[in-house]
């Protein structure tokens, strides 16, 4: 049992969180679903280990969002990670268990089933090979799920870096190959909504699928250009709802 409270209280951590949608998605579900006995609050807390006093506080605690910059420095306080977030090595998704001594804290990577169920509506037969723009943390988690549909890829950055190539190497004979495109940099992200990974979008045609995880605007200067090419587009909101609706899962799997 993760939590035996009457009322059980939920939230996201992370520094700042002026931009979160979290707290605002799980307001109107509750609301929607006559869900009165829960709670969901923001926790813009500057140092990971914050989050033990915050458990200290709230007995009625059961789980928690994590959210930049803590994906990864929150890992040394979790009890247990579940498969994912152990091979990407980083979590969003927290189960609390304070029914024993100590509280039980397991960490999870909920993007990853997000990004998987979002885009695989949209896979055709050929969509074989994908090029992932950047290597941060949301990254690993698209990687995470190529591999586990067994699609090869290739990731392209801005300097040089093993197991990368440039985004100057992207050709025309690259992308007739590799017609999964993903964006996981904030490029194009508002206000800075002119800016895209720089490819030569000219060879793309209506065989591309082209994923942004950017959701704010709803159509990026990458999707665009994509778009006009005759391309298939696709931006992140869908993913991040399923993120939270995962999350909600986890939190009540045990219940």
């Amino acid at each position: 049992m993760l939590c035996f409270y009457d009322m059980r209280t939920f939230g996201l951590i992370g520094y700042p969180l002026s931009a979160s949608f979290s707290k605002q998605f799980f307001a109107d579900k509750f609301k929607a679903e006559g869900i009165e006995d829960c709670k969901y609050e923001l926790h813009p807390i500057p140092q990971a280990k914050e989050l033990l006093d915050l458990i200290e506080a709230d007995p009625l605690l059961c789980g928690i969002n994590v959210t930049i910059p803590h994906k990864v420095s929150v890992l040394p306080f979790l009890t247990e990670l579940d498969d994912a977030s152990e091979k990407i090595g980083a979590v969003n998704c927290i189960a609390i268990d304070q029914s024993g001594e100590k509280p039980y804290l397991k960490g999870y990577n909920t993007d990853v089933y997000g990004f998987e169920e979002s885009l695989k509506p949209l896979l055709k037969p050929h969509h074989t090979k994908a090029l992932i723009f950047g290597d941060g943390g949301a990254a690993k988690a698209v990687k995470y799920v190529f591999n586990q549909l067994g699609i090869p890829f290739i990731s392209v950055v801005r300097n040089a870096q093993p197991d990368a190539v440039l985004y100057s190497s992207v050709t025309k004979e690259v992308l007739d190959e590799y017609t999964i495109l993903v964006n996981t940099t904030p490029l194009g992200m508002f206000p800075n909504v002119d800016s895209f990974p720089p490819i030569p979008y000219q060879h793309l045609s209506e065989k591309h699928l082209a994923y942004d995880l950017v959701y704010n605007p709803e159509e990026t200067a990458f999707l665009t250009r994509v778009k006009e090419q005759g391309g298939t587009i696709k931006n992140g909101l869908e993913m991040l709802h399923l993120q939270a609706e995962r999350s909600w899962d986890i939190w009540n799997e045990q219940i």
